[in-house]
């Protein structure tokens, strides 16, 4: 059986863990066990946290529409029933930076689904 030399091929996998554990504090950039452990959970918790961000970012919106309905007189989830009722397809995102940037065009949407709860 031939003799397979794996230096080349270990010396980059060691480099790509050194490389990705880049900006790390003391050992774990420099010490490569220390550094595989590190990227290792980095790289779980970026895995984790990008479903997490859309969660998060939901919940932000949905406390920004609420803040912006209730200043018009209704509860965030009337205010979404009458969006529905009125026919209006806006979604929460849209909503939520109208909500801060245009109160006005808002308050606008709020007239309508009050108009749209009333019929």
């Amino acid at each position: 059986m031939p003799r397979v030399k794996t230096s080349v091929a270990s010396r980059r996998r060691r480099k790509k863990i050194l490389k990705m554990a880049k900006g790390f504090r003391g050992a774990r950039s420099k010490l490569y066990s220390v550094a595989e452990h590190s990227v290792q959970r980095a790289l779980a918790y970026s895995y984790r946290d990008r479903r997490i961000r859309k969660r998060e970012f939901r919940r932000l919106w949905i406390s920004r529409i609420n803040a912006a309905a209730r200043l018009n007189g209704m509860s965030y989830s009337v205010f979404m029933h009458g969006l529905t009722k009125a026919g209006i397809e806006i979604n929460r995102k849209v909503l939520a930076e109208l909500a801060v940037n245009d109160p006005a065009a808002f308050s606008e949407i709020a007239v309508s689904v009050k108009q749209g709860l009333s019929q």
